[in-house]
């Protein structure tokens, strides 16, 4: 196991590598999860109809290949090459589907393909600067696309970019602290607004159960 990270990829790796998930066998795909909580809220709805969608921070890609199965073009692009190549394992014999070894905005910045949909499920969204992400996504999205993603629903006073840290760090000479961007529904659409975007709804959805942690929901679209 490597000492330290310096990098947010080798963070994520030391993750994977922690959680000890390599091996195990391929999950279920019966149905789009937006929430940590199965069947809760909406599914593959809140992208439309898209031919083509990019996945940002797939991890295990369960919902990218849930896309594909329906006959969606969908490429994933994470930032973690040990996820990365499970994935590959897992689904190298679903059709119409690929995964990129890539940092999200330097993979938007660095193509020209465009997509009816980029989403992000706990991704990548979460963990990049929307300021700099959301200018990239717009030039990458068809006249009319859908940005989408969720993450954990803030924490009261938490706004702006916070510190991650995990136990798997512990003890270690060098640790990288990895930010989270977390704001309020509506901070979250003036964001949205600035780079372009309209018809933007932005909630958080409460947790099936009480006391529970709820999720955060954007759906945005570009100008047709």
């Amino acid at each position: 196991m490597p000492l330290a990270p310096h990098t947010p990829a080798e963070y994520w790796d030391l993750y994977m590598l922690h959680r000890g998930e390599g091996e195990q066998p391929a999950p279920a795909v019966n149905r789009f999860e937006w929430t940590q909580y199965p069947g809760h809220g909406p599914g593959a709805e809140m992208l439309g109809e898209p031919r083509r969608a990019l996945d940002l921070g797939p991890a295990e890609g369960k919902e990218a290949v849930y896309l594909a199965q329906q006959g969606v073009e969908v490429t994933g692009v994470d930032l973690s090459l040990i996820q990365v190549e499970r994935a590959r394992r897992w689904w190298d014999s679903v059709p119409g589907l690929d995964f990129v070894h890539a940092d999200a905005c330097d993979y938007l910045a660095s193509g020209t393909q465009l997509f009816d949909a980029v989403y992000s499920v706990w991704g990548a969204v979460w963990f990049t600067d929307p300021e700099q992400l959301f200018r990239l996504v717009a030039k990458r999205l068809t006249p009319g696309g859908v940005l989408a993603f969720s993450q954990a629903e803030p924490l009261p006073g938490a706004y702006g970019p916070q510190p991650m840290r995990g136990k798997w760090l512990e003890g270690r000479e060098h640790e990288l602290t990895v930010l989270r961007w977390q704001y309020t529904p509506e901070a979250w659409a003036d964001l949205l607004k600035q780079h372009g975007f309209t018809d933007i709804q932005a909630l958080v959805l409460e947790a099936p159960e009480p006391n529970k942690l709820g999720t955060l929901l954007v759906q945005a679209h570009t100008s047709t």
